[in-house]
């Protein structure tokens, strides 16, 4: 039986992460992966060629408005098998990635599902062939599928989850989106910038609804503007293919029954942990709803077990977050100083147009949760950069404890929101003040100049607005 200090149930961006740290610590490491290929979801079907099409489709749009930057194009046609060509690439070559870090940094890997079969054991089936493992360690990094609503199969042919939609051959004339979150309003942004007509039904009074209320109602004009129709308070009843298309019929926030036909849906609701089948029931791990409990150093209740990612309970379904909580696991293996897992300095980002980025508490968490806070709004309409850019809309919003200046969340949405976050998260990692981000020199022009702009404005110092 081979002995390692280390074996990872999955190879996402948690499980590789958590490998290559591992490795590099000095533990003996084996990530056991049940694809073929390493990367997981993020690499495969999610973050990264979702980003690909989302980078493409801002591309386009910068073509359709050529004129206005001064270039006279001409005949623009799409050719979509060319990019999901290039998605493929991408991805490809990001997976030679891993296989080579792995190599370089001597971390085992062995295809075929993980299995917990005992304390410090992990069958792994290979195709019937089963080989067992033993190791001072294990570590869950399972991940998550697309869930579906009740009575609503998801062919991958006409209805659709996140990795059929990355795969469609062609660009649906039209398509209906269940679901207004990061996945939905992301694929919603391509599709229409392409051509479909896109409508989102949404289950809850509001989009994006994790984000900030204003962020949801910038996002809602946004979209509004560029002809994405949506429905909010929409019940879906059921979901039914035939010769004409795809029919749904939901009932709308007044009751009232409705049913849209479309050439395509794509089911957007969330995403369900793989916890199925990988012997939790042989430990002491605490499960709810097939999601994992554990410390903020990712330790579960059975001894020398470790779970992080998709499969935590209350924890960010987000790649940096499973790559964090992985390092903070074989941190705490190892003997290492790490700090423990905040979810609130964990930024959002959603790749729609306009983006989205956001860290900390939004204004109705910070009051609920007891503090008076002042709130700072900055507008990109006041910012230079974004004038060059051409992308006006959006702002960006600081929410701050009164008592101390604490920063205690940023939320922005328009022109590269999902960089510029990075100094808000900063910010809120180090326990930073509005003060200490308004004595910040930011650097002119950019978009990101922008965030001190909102830290000024919290004083009701603003400059440039």
């Amino acid at each position: 039986m081979a002995k390692y200090d280390l074996a990872i149930i999955g190879s996402g961006p948690g499980g590789y992460v958590a490998g290559i740290r591992a490795a590099q610590w000095g533990l003996k490491t084996i990530v056991i992966e049940k694809d073929p290929f390493l990367g997981g979801t993020c690499l495969h079907v999610g973050c990264i060629p979702t980003k690909v099409l989302l980078h493409h489709a801002d591309l386009y749009e910068d073509f359709k408005r050529a004129s206005e930057f001064g270039f006279e194009v001409k005949d623009i046609k799409v050719n979509w098998p060319a990019m999901i060509a290039r998605k493929t690439k991408i991805v490809n070559k990001h997976a030679k990635g891993i296989e080579f870090l792995f190599k370089k940094n001597r971390v085992e890997s062995m295809q075929g599902w993980g299995r917990i079969v005992g304390p410090g054991r992990v069958s792994v089936d290979q195709n019937g062939k089963k080989t067992e493992i033993e190791a001072a360690n294990i570590m869950l990094a399972c991940g998550s599928d697309a869930r579906s609503l009740p009575g609503v199969t998801i062919n991958n042919s006409d209805v659709l989850d996140n990795r059929g939609m990355l795969d469609i051959p062609s660009i649906p004339k039209s398509l209906v989106i269940v679901g207004a979150g990061a996945v939905g309003v992301e694929f919603a942004s391509i599709y229409k910038t392409f051509g479909a007509d896109v409508t989102i039904l949404e289950r809850l009074p509001r989009m994006v609804p994790l984000e900030d209320e204003e962020i949801s109602a910038e996002l809602a004009k946004a979209f509004r503007k560029r002809g994405i129709r949506f429905e909010l308070e929409a019940a879906v009843e059921s979901v039914n293919s035939d010769s004409k298309g795809v029919s749904v019929a939901f009932k709308d926030k007044s009751g009232k029954s409705q049913t849209l036909v479309a050439e395509k849906v794509l089911i957007a609701v969330g995403r369900r942990p793989v916890t199925e089948d990988v012997g939790l029931e042989k430990t002491k791990a605490k499960v709810e709803r097939g999601f994992v409990h554990t410390s903020p150093y990712m330790e579960t209740d059975e001894p020398h077990l470790y779970a992080i990612g998709d499969i935590i309970a209350g924890q960010p379904q987000l790649a940096h977050a499973a790559s964090m909580q992985g390092i903070i696991a074989v941190g705490r293996i190892a003997g290492k100083p790490v700090q423990p897992f905040d979810r609130n300095r964990c930024p959002n980002c959603t790749f729609c147009e306009p983006q989205i980025g956001s860290v900390g508490l939004t204004e109705k968490q910070a009051r609920d949760a007891g503090y008076r806070v002042n709130i700072g709004k900055f507008p990109f309409a006041g910012n230079s950069k974004s004038s060059i850019l051409g992308r006006h809309e959006g702002f960006i919003k600081v929410v701050a404890d009164e008592k101390y200046n604490e920063i205690l969340g940023v939320h922005s949405i328009g022109s590269l929101s999902t960089e510029i976050i990075a100094e808000a998260t900063t910010s809120l990692q180090l326990e930073g003040a509005v003060d200490d981000m308004m004595a910040m020199i930011h650097a002119h022009p950019t978009v990101w100049e922008a965030m001190g702009d909102a830290f000024n404005s919290v004083m009701g110092l603003t400059i440039n607005a």
